[in-house]
């Protein structure tokens, strides 16, 4: 560029740039998230940011998602080896959409070096090149867990999953939600049921899937446009609004069944489902926090079982909040045998700008430290360091304030980043080894002897 000219240093489109207050709740989030998932034993690992293209496009490319390729720029007197050497077929590399198809390649790449069923959680960033707008980034942070077994995998662990999303969502505190279950095995079973033509049923349950965001009518209608006779479509826009308890819908697809033919399949499906719910139960969830939604589909074509959904109630424009389902092909693509796995998804980056703009959640203060020792004059600073290191040592966050300015100043400085106490010694104070302890919230302003101050600090901080 030439000399002068000004360079744009506004944050790219889409994506996210934190401020202390944010980047603190988002570490926050994540340690309550991780937390839970440890509890239920998932281990972490890691996955490049970067795949190889064919890697990311083996099962499709999935949904209407849209990849970053990665392409180097070279300088100019490199451009010739570039053009020479350019990365296609194998080795062109992109940046991953999501955690499931990278994760399916590790456990390929580390098959021999893996316990099976290997559960694992990922916290990483991913990205997508779709359109930037409110609530939607090209890149975001995933909060995956995913359990992947060789042959078989017992239903239980889908069972987990609504425990793991409501002890998550209860200790965030974010209000009443609801998660909606169902099986892609009961969809596609009634559409079989009631002859949809077999190459029609997946574009016929990504249509279904969108019934929220387009309405019944438009449903018929992208049904029909699909060659979908009229009477077909009136039945599966009856089927999937089937509702009552849990028990009453699972009784009302079983009389269904009773009632149709070629039900191999929903019969299947239905009984898978019966047994989440059971587990489900078992594990303690709360019945006002889960229940069966016969129009959950899930868009990926991956999904091939259980499927989840979650909503928070009084706010459902926000969409999902967490979602995932159980897939049986997706891993083995890598391999040639079957490993069927079942996991959910947070996009966080998206949770948490929703949920900061609807006031749900606030922003935590700009920085981690309880306590500010003040600087009365140079001189102590020796004693301010030795009280710093003191607390320190008990878990208190400190921060010692090395600049010497008005008093006011520094009460100023320390309300400003959400700081609660500040610790004043001055030369009558460090003789008799005692401090002031001013809680800037009440404006109480107490005397604590050097040797109990940790033990006062910590007492008041709860």
């Amino acid at each position: 560029m030439v000399k002068g000219d000004k360079i744009n240093f506004s944050t790219p489109s889409g994506f996210p740039e934190f401020l202390p207050s944010e980047k603190r709740l988002e570490l926050y989030l994540l340690d309550i998230i991780r937390r839970v998932f440890e509890s239920y034993g998932f281990t972490p690992i890691e996955t490049p940011a970067v795949e190889r293209l064919e890697v990311l496009q083996a099962k499709g490319n999935q949904g209407d998602n849209i990849i970053y390729g990665i392409d180097p720029i070279l300088p100019p007197n490199r451009q010739a080896e570039r053009d020479k050497s350019g990365e296609t077929g194998s080795e062109a590399r992109a940046l991953k959409f999501d955690q499931t198809v990278p994760l399916a390649a590790y456990i390929a790449r580390h098959l021999n070096e893996l316990t099976f069923p290997f559960a694992r959680y990922q916290m990483d960033v991913v990205f997508r090149g779709e359109r930037a707008k409110d609530g939607r980034f090209r890149q975001f942070r995933q909060c995956d867990i995913d359990v992947v077994a060789r042959r078989e995998l017992s239903l239980l662990y889908d069972a987990q999953m609504p425990a793991i999303i409501t002890e998550i969502f209860e200790a965030i505190n974010i209000g009443n939600f609801l998660i909606r279950i169902n099986n892609r095995k009961v969809l596609t079973g009634f559409f079989k049921s009631v002859e949809i033509a077999e190459d029609k049923i997946k574009s016929c349950i990504s249509i279904v899937d969108n019934l929220e965001k387009i309405g019944e009518n438009k449903v018929k209608q992208d049904l029909e446009k699909e060659g979908i006779l009229a009477e077909q479509a009136q039945k599966i826009i009856e089927f999937i609004k089937i509702d009552g308890s849990v028990d009453e819908i699972l009784d009302k697809l079983k009389h269904l069944a009773e009632n149709l033919s070629e039900t191999d399949q929903l019969n299947l499906g239905v009984t898978e489902l019966e047994t989440v719910i059971a587990g489900v139960r078992n594990l303690g969830v709360a019945e006002n926090r889960f229940c069966i939604d016969l129009s959950i589909a899930r868009g990926l074509d991956y999904y091939t079982g259980t499927v989840y959904e979650t909503t928070l109630l009084g706010h459902e424009a926000l969409g999902s909040i967490c979602s995932g389902g159980r897939y049986e092909e997706l891993v083995g693509v890598f391999l040639g045998e079957k490993m069927p796995g079942v996991g959910i998804s947070i996009g966080l980056t998206r949770l948490i700008s929703r949920l900061l703009k609807a006031g749900i959640l606030s922003t935590l203060a700009v920085t981690p430290a309880q306590l500010m020792v003040v600087n009365m004059q140079d001189d102590l600073m020796p004693t301010y360091l030795k009280v710093s290191q003191h607390l320190r040592q008990a878990g208190i966050n400190v921060i010692t304030n090395f600049d010497k300015r008005p008093l006011g100043k520094q009460f100023q400085l320390a309300d400003k980043q959400g700081i609660q106490f500040c610790v004043i010694i001055g030369s009558e104070e460090a003789a008799t080894q005692k401090s002031s302890l001013k809680d800037l919230k009440t404006g109480e302003q107490v005397e604590v002897l050097l040797v109990n101050l940790a033990e006062e600090v910590k007492r008041r901080l709860g």
